[in-house]
C-alpha cells in the first residue's frame, strides 16, 4: 500500500505542476485513483511541504508550492532539452543538412 500511495504522490504533483490548482475529488477522478489513496498521497506531499490547500465555497482545492512548481518547470524544460538534443534541433525541427 505504501508503494501505491507514493506512486500516487509523484502522479498528483505532475498533475499538479501541468494542470495547476485542482479540487481534490477531480483530482482523485483524473488520476483514477481511490479517494483514499489519493488523501494519503496528498498528505505524504503536505508534510514535505509540496503543496497549498485553498478552500473555495466548502470545495477544497490543492496547488503546488512556488518553489515546486518551479522544480516541475526545470524538469519539464530539460526533458525538452534533451528530446531536442536527441532529435539534432532545438525548435523540435530536424536540423537542415549542410
Amino acid at each position: 500500500m505504501k508503494d501505491k500511495v507514493i506512486e500516487t504522490a509523484g502522479k498528483a504533483w505532475r498533475f499538479l505542476g501541468q494542470n495547476g490548482q485542482t479540487n481534490v475529488s477531480q483530482l482523485a477522478k483524473s488520476l483514477k485513483e481511490k479517494d483514499e489513496v489519493v488523501l494519503q498521497a496528498l498528505g505524504w506531499l503536505a508534510r514535505e511541504d509540496k503543496i497549498d490547500y485553498t478552500v473555495k465555497n466548502r470545495r477544497t482545492f490543492v496547488s503546488l508550492v512556488e518553489r515546486e512548481l518551479q522544480s516541475f518547470n526545470a524538469v519539464v524544460y530539460n526533458m525538452n532539452e534533451q528530446a531536442s538534443q536527441i532529435h539534432g534541433s532545438s525548435n523540435g525541427k530536424p536540423k537542415a543538412k549542410k
